[in-house]
């Protein structure tokens, strides 16, 4: 059953001993005082369906340690013994100075239940009704998009690693493989014996786990009833064969690591969430992504989510934005301007300011889409040298094909290399993205943008403080870390605003 918070206090009650020794505007200060007020019990009473047995910890200290352990950025273990000695902590919690605090599987306990529950995030919002009552964000219209990589959990593993190490699982966990011969030499070790250094050895190990991996496979498909553990771990080995490894000699048995990158690659075998991150051209990582909207001028975040790291940012956007009024303007970089996400803001009558992307100019000083007249009513596209040609359909696409008068242009130079002349390739959302540019030039955007975008990188710059590593593996487990920890950032926020109670709610004494 759920336990209550008294309000009676302790002999030795940690607030009422050494609360005058807490800064009113911090979170601990904030917590011993109001607490109850935010986090009430009703909160977490579908939780605890029975009303049998003992009971559990108070909703409210449950809630202000995980508050408290998302912005320290603790452990379990870190997070339940700074609890058991540090005084402000005590306070915050409701706890009494001798208080032992609780098991850190408790922690465990209460998450597991929070991700199973049809409100997970329920700590960030009541979070976010705080800062609603405050009217900081009604009073402002606009909501800054952005994103940024977090590490994953785990190691990063190589091809050779991930198959190595999934074979050793698929044998242990059905037994019946086990049985199946395989190279045990490059199993017994953390990597294979192998000369790292001779492309050729190196390529004998990868045959000879693709061939054991192989072996296991087709073996267990002689097998009936596999649970879904052992099935997914067999899927995963075959997985791993299909993205990278290519085979060099089929008659001989010869593999290699594969030379492309394949899409959605899973990059361990222990978090097959994580993914590969290309945040720029020249930054590469494994991990995932924190998406985050919120106001630009007090920086409180309205929304968040975590993500794989190969997912595109617009792609991520629509959900960021889902619970907003449609009398917001979104602000965003490039990666938020693809015409698909403005598809969906228009739809759904939201203003924007987001930069396009740049256009690629097929040479150098040379022309660029927008200097071409593409009439989609008439479905013709004219160059520059008022040279007209129809837009046809096919496979790929919309097209538009110069072809033979490339030949005699005087200005071909500027325009194009290919030997079958300029192609113009007409996008979906065109229109919306032509649009996007035009208004991009205007003075309007210009100070809107300069002014209000950059602003959300403050808010970034709280979210990561303490490290990019992540606590714990897959993307379920982490989006509930994120929301206690967007939590954090919220409500200290606001108390540097000034947060403090009025008999109408909640008020800010520092303006945004």
């Amino acid at each position: 059953m759920q336990g209550q918070s008294v309000s009676d206090r302790e002999l030795l009650d940690a607030r009422a001993l050494c609360g005058h020794l807490l800064d009113p505007g911090s979170l601990e200060g904030f917590l011993a005082e109001y607490r109850r007020s935010v986090f009430g019990d009703e909160m977490f009473e579908d939780l605890f369906g029975s009303g049998r047995g003992r009971p559990s910890i108070p909703a409210d200290v449950i809630a202000s340690v995980m508050v408290l352990q998302a912005d320290s950025q603790l452990s379990d273990r870190k997070t339940v013994a700074r609890l058991r000695t540090d005084i402000a902590w005590k306070a915050a919690c409701g706890l009494a100075l001798d208080d032992e605090s609780f098991d850190s599987t408790v922690l465990v306990l209460w998450r597991r239940r929070l991700r199973d529950s049809s409100d997970p995030e329920r700590i960030d919002r009541a979070v976010r009704a705080v800062a609603d009552s405050t009217g900081v964000l009604a009073a402002s219209k606009l909501r800054a998009l952005d994103s940024t990589v977090l590490d994953d959990a785990v190691a990063r593993q190589d091809t050779i690693k991930m198959l190595a190490q999934q074979i050793v699982r698929v044998r242990r966990l059905i037994p019946e493989l086990a049985k199946v011969w395989v190279h045990d030499d490059n199993l017994e070790f953390s990597r294979p014996l192998c000369d790292w250094t001779d492309p050729k050895d190196v390529d004998r190990v990868v045959s000879e786990l693709t061939e054991d991996a192989f072996a296991l496979i087709l073996a267990a498909e002689t097998l009936d009833d596999l649970s879904d553990v052992q099935a997914e771990a067999v899927g995963l080995l075959g997985v791993i064969i299909g993205q990278d490894v290519e085979e060099v000699d089929a008659r001989k048995g010869r593999w290699r690591i594969a030379k492309r990158v394949a899409k959605d690659r899973i990059v361990s075998t222990v978090d097959t969430e994580s993914r590969h991150v290309h945040k720029t051209s020249h930054s590469y990582r494994d991990g995932f992504k924190a998406h985050v909207a919120a106001e630009p001028d007090s920086g409180i975040i309205t929304s968040s989510k975590l993500t794989a790291g190969n997912v595109a940012d617009a792609d991520a956007a629509p959900d960021l934005i889902a619970d907003e009024h449609t009398d917001i303007e979104v602000l965003g970089d490039a990666a938020y301007g693809t015409g698909e996400f403005r598809e969906h803001l228009n739809k759904h009558e939201i203003d924007s300011t987001i930069k396009p992307p740049p256009l690629r100019r097929a040479i150098n000083n040379g022309f660029c889409l927008d200097d071409f007249t593409i009439n989609e009513q008439t479905m013709t596209v004219t160059c520059p040298e008022d040279i007209t040609v129809p837009i046809r359909d096919n496979s790929s696409g919309r097209v538009a094909r110069f072809g033979s008068h490339c030949k005699t242009c005087p200005v071909q130079h500027l325009c194009t290399t290919a030997k079958g002349g300029r192609t113009i390739k007409i996008h979906p959302h065109h229109q919306l993205l032509a649009q996007a540019r035009a208004d991009a030039e205007t003075d309007v955007f210009t100070d809107l943008y300069r002014a209000k975008r950059p602003m959300i990188e403050r808010t970034i710059a709280w979210l990561v403080k303490d490290g990019r590593r992540l606590p714990y593996r897959g993307i379920n487990r982490n989006q509930l870390w994120l929301t206690h920890r967007v939590a954090a950032i919220n409500l200290k926020r606001l108390l540097n605003l000034g947060l403090h109670p009025t008999p109408n709610g909640w008020t800010l004494t520092t303006a945004t």
